[in-house]
């Protein structure tokens, strides 16, 4: 009976204050999908940090500031990983970190949907983003999960190429604890 009360409470609390989190690696992720000689290719990045405060009922009031750690980067690929961090693409020597922060947060249809607007910074190179997520409330915390297109020239991550993509798509799972 405590259980169902403290979850309870715990989802009641998600939805009703404005509460500061913190991204964890444990349940976070970005992954990305690229097509390399026409087959999707992908990977994810960890090493989430940052802060989010967000409120479902105030949007206006929410704020997301997260960076993730580019040197985490893992397609299944060693050595791929190794040459994605080199100068050409990444320059995680330089550049550790790709960081998102918002600008606005406006709501969706529900207590659930909303829209992110912000800036992406990769490689010190800033663009401005906008795209749809989800919050839901979860133990002891919540999953944010949003989903984008980039344009990898658009951030100097490589060259133009004959076999890679420059469309990247982005799916973001940030999982904060409670603060």
């Amino acid at each position: 009976m405590k259980k169902i009360f403290g979850s309870l409470f715990l989802f009641i609390s998600f939805w009703v204050n404005a509460q500061n989190y913190l991204p964890t690696d444990d349940g976070s992720k970005l992954h990305f999908v690229i097509k390399n000689l026409g087959i999707n290719t992908g990977g994810d990045i960890t090493g989430l940090k940052g802060k989010i405060v967000f409120d479902a009922k105030n949007a206006p009031k929410c704020f997301f500031d997260v960076t993730a750690a580019v040197k985490t980067i893992d397609t299944d690929n060693g050595k791929r990983d190794e040459h994605l961090r080199k100068e050409e693409y990444f320059d995680v020597a330089t550049y550790p970190v790709i960081h998102l922060v918002s600008t606005k947060v406006e709501p969706g249809a529900d207590l659930k949907h909303f829209i992110f607007k912000g800036n992406l910074t990769i490689k010190n190179i800033t663009k401005p983003i906008s795209f749809p997520f989800t919050a839901e409330g979860k133990s002891g915390g919540a999953l944010f999960v949003g989903f984008f297109e980039i344009n990898r020239i658009d951030f100097g991550v490589g060259k133009e190429s004959f076999s890679l993509s420059n469309k990247i798509k982005v799916t973001l799972n940030a999982f904060a604890k409670a603060q």
